[in-house]
């Protein structure tokens, strides 16, 4: 399903006398994910794992510098591609609950990752499957714990129905049972 191969994520800058610099953030990675499989990458803090899934997903900063090939069943995955995609065909559950829109209920963005079927039906699924009150769907992020801000990240990125789902560090403040 996904193919990774040689990637090299680099990014620009400049030092305090303006002076462009290089620094290697990722160097040929290579990674094969088949459809069903789980897949954990696993490397200490700064080492390039979000780096990792959001070159996936085309969503690294303007100095980015990614070389190399991402294929998605079978094709090349081109910004173009890439945005056609996020949120659809792959989601992302962010290591960062500051990912949540601050000045919308939680609800409706769950709602709005809703691809196929009635989307109020099931965002009430999502939050009653990771044991949030159906009154927690018109809080807004401010209102929430960590633990909850993280299940609606991942209810948020499951209702999509993605065909292949990154989850960037999401178990913090999980249930192990869920």
């Amino acid at each position: 399903m996904l193919e990774v191969s040689g990637l090299s994520i680099r990014f620009h800058r400049y030092n305090r006398r303006l002076r462009q610099r290089h620094m290697d953030a990722v160097q040929n990675l290579r990674l094969s994910i088949a459809a069903g499989e789980i897949v954990a990458v696993v490397g200490s803090s700064g080492s390039g794992k979000s780096l990792l899934a959001h070159a996936i997903l085309g969503i690294l900063p303007a100095n980015a510098q990614v070389t190399g090939h991402i294929r998605f069943k079978g094709e090349a995955l081109t910004p173009d591609r890439q945005k056609e995609l996020r949120g659809r065909e792959i989601a992302l559950i962010p290591q960062s609950v500051q990912f949540l829109d601050p000045l919308m209920r939680v609800g409706e963005q769950v709602r709005q990752s809703v691809r196929q079927g009635n989307p109020e039906e099931l965002q009430r699924k999502a939050l009653r499957k990771y044991n949030l009150a159906d009154l927690v769907a018109k809080w807004f992020p401010f209102q929430l714990s960590g633990g909850m801000a993280r299940k609606i990240l991942v209810s948020t990125a499951t209702v999509s129905e993605a065909r292949l789902l990154i989850a960037d560090e999401p178990t913090p403040g999980l249930d192990p049972r869920q």
